[in-house]
């Protein structure tokens, strides 16, 4: 198998965590020896403001549950950090949590380059509002108050699904749209085709 770059998108509640824990132990099971690096922003978000150690973290914390966007600054050095700690040319990478901003899909770009990853394919968890507000209104995570879902899903309408244009004008990527309304397997079983594990 290849080594893999791949993007996960899609509103919060539409599964991207539950079918990367899934992916990963697809490739597994396909017998690859590469080492699979797994980046998600949002846990490392979390793990930040758990600690309350100074300002930052403790500003982190206080945002967290309103449910507003992270500073970009902030999300670079923690996926930027993560891959300097973990990342090699050969390593499959998942990516969950970022680019969240046509910007900050900019400045990834850069990291690409640097890990020479010119190809990259996003999955794009394409699931309707309602369907991810009734998901995460049934999570218990801090977080997920009604105020913040709505403040979360507004500012992925307004910042994030430009980051999928943007990836379908960008040479040697794919977009795959994915149905995220289907069941847990059923939206593994479309990733895995479109990726040719099966």
């Amino acid at each position: 198998m290849q080594t893999q770059t791949i993007i996960f998108i899609g509103p919060q509640g539409s599964g991207k965590g539950t079918q990367i824990e899934q992916l990963i132990e697809n490739i597994k099971n396909t017998g690859t020896s590469k080492n699979i690096v797994d980046l998600q922003t949002g846990r490392r978000f979390r793990a930040l403001a758990a600690k309350k150690e100074g300002f930052t973290e403790n500003h982190i914390s206080n945002t967290l549950d309103s449910g507003v966007l992270q500073p970009l600054f902030l999300s670079v050095v923690l996926w930027g950090d993560a891959m300097r700690e973990k990342l090699d040319d050969e390593s499959h990478l998942l990516i969950d949590g970022f680019p969240r901003t046509v910007s900050e899909a900019v400045v990834l770009e850069s990291a690409f380059s640097f890990y020479s990853r010119d190809n990259i394919t996003i999955i794009n968890l394409d699931t309707p509002e309602d369907v991810v507000r009734k998901r995460m209104e049934h999570r218990t995570r801090s977080d997920d108050t009604e105020s913040s879902i709505k403040e979360r899903l507004k500012w992925y309408r307004e910042e994030t699904l430009p980051v999928v244009e943007y990836y379908r004008g960008r040479e040697n990527a794919d977009v795959i749209d994915v149905d995220g309304t289907k069941s847990i397997d059923g939206v593994q079983q479309e990733i895995l085709k479109a990726l040719n594990i099966i």
